[in-house]
């Protein structure tokens, strides 16, 4: 359990810098100079993210149930992991109305994501993981609107095109994840 808290230490910690607003991280952006920053803010980031993997397939191997969630909870995260992939989607379709609309996509499949996976798990290193996850999801989404709130940030408007675009490959994500790559990547096959 002590490299899942320390890989979610160091991952969460290096991406929560705009939580706090923007002078921590821009005092790092000049102490260390760009370019550094970005080397460091990588390599910390890396370095968590593996030592989180690594630290959840162990405590994995000897679970501590904390709870059993009921059969329909895997049906919800069935669900709530598509509305993710659809979210993930909207990060990188320009022009679409679900970024257009909710501004932080990406947060929000991670907030989508890490939800899902808490209703359909219930041992310690699942609520760990998943709850850090959403936390952090949580304060950051609300950190990004005051940010763009703040900033007056205004996003484009998007279009039924770019949009049906999105929700098609999000779902061409999720049924490649739920039917293949959550086995191949993870080690559990979640459907088919």
């Amino acid at each position: 359990m002590l490299f899942l808290v320390f890989g979610l230490l160091l991952f969460l910690g290096t991406h929560s810098l705009r939580i706090a607003g923007d002078i921590p991280r821009e005092r790092f952006i000049e102490r260390f100079g760009p370019a550094r920053f970005k080397i460091l803010y990588t390599l910390a980031s890396l370095l968590g993210f593996v030592i989180l993997v690594y630290g959840f397939g162990v405590a994995r191997d000897t679970p501590v149930l904390l709870w059993t969630p009921p059969p329909a909870m895997k049906h919800a995260a069935y669900l709530l992991t598509l509305v993710a992939m659809v979210l993930m989607a909207a990060v990188y379709v320009p022009r679409n109305a679900i970024k257009s609309t909710l501004h932080h996509p990406m947060v929000l499949s991670v907030k989508t994501w890490a939800l899902a996976h808490l209703l359909a798990n219930g041992t310690l290193a699942h609520l760990l993981l998943f709850g850090s996850m959403l936390l952090w999801s949580v304060l950051l989404f609300k950190a990004s609107r005051a940010r763009d709130k703040r900033n007056q940030v205004v996003y484009a408007p998007g279009n039924m095109a770019s949009t049906v675009l999105t929700v098609e490959i999000g779902f061409a994500m999720w049924l490649v994840f739920v039917g293949w790559a959550h086995g191949w990547l993870i080690g559990i096959q979640v459907m088919f």
